[in-house]
């Protein structure tokens, strides 16, 4: 595990779906013939940045930590699930499925293969 990076904390663009929809202008827009007073629009500017910030900033600080918490005991049980029960369960059909492969390739081989090679024999008498 690295440092972490205050600056990027979404390294790896996971949650860019987000940003188009956090924006002032995502959200609210007015088109031409039709706007409020130039000192509305920038106290709606400001006001919409104020709250979607200190709102972000109280849940994260009320329900952040205890969510982060949450989500690291799922991604252990996940990780412990697939360590000890899952990997060891695909491994056990792994190998069974080798010995019915190697079965169900003696069994066509002795009943097809007579056939295809008798039909083989009667095509192949046939020339132009």
């Amino acid at each position: 595990m690295g440092e972490l990076d205050l600056s990027n904390r979404d390294p790896n663009n996971i949650n860019d779906h987000i940003k188009a929809c956090v924006n002032f202008e995502d959200v609210l827009a007015e088109p031409e013939g039709i706007q409020s007073i130039d000192c509305v629009w920038k106290l709606s500017f400001c006001c919409f940045n104020f709250w979607k910030n200190f709102c972000y900033k109280l849940s994260t600080l009320c329900c952040g930590i205890c969510i982060a918490a949450e989500w690291g005991c799922e991604f252990a049980c996940i990780a412990f699930n697939h360590i000890w029960f899952i990997t060891p369960c695909l491994r056990v059909c792994e190998v069974n499925c080798g010995v019915m492969k190697k079965l169900y390739g003696f069994v066509i081989g002795c009943c097809l293969d007579p056939c295809c090679d008798s039909c083989g024999k009667i095509f192949h008498a046939f020339r132009k």
